[in-house]
């Protein structure tokens, strides 16, 4: 067995690597930012007698909420890649129907689609992947992926006048 590297070659600690400690009060305004926005996606889902929670929009929210300066979180890629990603699996959807085969297919091809458009978002292939398996009508799913999304964002940018963390880092 190899021992880890516990020092660098000048005899020194090795630097960490680790994302530093979130403070518990940046770590709790996150916290409340994400739960209220994901409770204002049900509560308008109701109101609108649709659901707009859906799990990657939970994981979408995460990242906007808990690393608001990472590419991922940005606006561009909340918005882009889950429309895109959902893009992904309708025309998986339409050529091979619905399915688990589909399903891997369409979130292995979001990521595709996402990297091309610069649009990196790790949860939009989940959303790809629920899209080939339960086949949603097309237009009302991605418009109400559009406003949940367009939500979150926003939810975000509210959230950063708040916390005093900068988001979004860049639009578009």
């Amino acid at each position: 067995m190899t021992a880890v590297q516990t020092t660098a070659p000048t005899g020194h600690p090795a630097p960490s690597r680790a994302r530093p400690r979130t403070a518990v009060p940046a770590a709790l305004a996150a916290t409340a930012l994400s739960t209220l926005a994901l409770l204002a996606l049900v509560g308008i889902g109701t109101l609108l007698d649709q659901p707009l929670l859906i799990p990657p929009l939970a994981a979408s929210m995460a990242l906007v909420a808990g690393a608001p300066e990472l590419p991922l979180s940005q606006p561009r890629s909340v918005l882009g890649g889950q429309l895109l990603s959902a893009g992904a699996g309708f025309a998986v959807l339409a050529a091979a129907g619905p399915g688990p085969w589909a399903a891997a297919v369409a979130g292995g091809l979001a990521l595709g689609v996402m990297l091309l458009a610069r649009t990196p978002h790790s949860p939009a292939a989940a959303t790809a992947v629920i899209v080939a398996l339960q086949a949603p009508p097309a237009w009302p799913f991605l418009g109400l992926l559009a406003l949940a999304s367009a939500l979150l964002v926003a939810a975000g940018a509210a959230g950063s006048r708040l916390t005093g963390r900068r988001y979004p880092t860049y639009w578009f």
